[in-house]
């Protein structure tokens, strides 16, 4: 049976899917030329705000993320109400990334959504594949913290400075470490 979704909607929906399609290249280049926009101009607050809501999926009131911000298409990202992303966040939304109300993100933090197949022969085809990240309410990442495909992060939950976080975290719990791991 053939697949008759297009790559975008295999893409979007975590399937496997060729990131060299017209429409996904197309999506990625209008992300990257807003990018330079945003990561160029001195704005204040109200129009960096407004700048958001062009590219991203939802941005609740007084979201604040400090240039430079990299992001692979934008409308998959959902930021909650008075979030905050320090300098130099990279998002890869290949699918959904979602980050809670008044979570901060600190300095140099990445979050990726994006997979590769574990096959070598397959993965030399460069498909790709997906698994969203959701990010809960007041959390705090430290700076240089790597957050992983497939991760939810719990309500209140605190990720070291520096850790990279391959499993869910929950709610309340401090990770730190390489893996990430609950500290006592």
């Amino acid at each position: 049976m053939t697949d008759a979704r297009t790559q975008k909607q295999r893409m979007l929906a975590g399937d496997l899917y060729s990131p060299i399609d017209p429409e996904i290249m197309a999506d990625h280049e209008a992300a990257v030329a807003w990018m330079g926009r945003y990561n160029a101009l001195d704005l204040p607050p109200s129009e960096r705000h407004a700048l958001l809501r062009e590219l991203l999926a939802q941005v609740g009131d007084r979201v604040s993320i400090r240039p430079p911000f990299h992001c692979d298409y934008g409308y998959n990202i959902a930021i909650g109400e008075g979030a905050f992303l320090n300098f130099n966040c990279v998002i890869l939304d290949v699918t959904k990334v979602t980050v809670g109300a008044a979570t901060t993100i600190g300095p140099h933090v990445q979050i990726y959504t994006a997979e590769h197949p574990r096959d070598p022969v397959e993965r030399r085809t460069g498909i790709e594949y997906s698994q969203p990240v959701v990010i809960g309410e007041n959390v705090w990442i430290g700076g240089g913290a790597i957050i992983l495909p497939g991760v939810t992060i719990g309500d209140d939950a605190i990720i070291g400075a520096g850790s990279v976080v391959t499993r869910d975290v929950p709610r309340g719990a401090t990770v730190v470490g390489n893996p990430a791991r609950v500290r006592g």
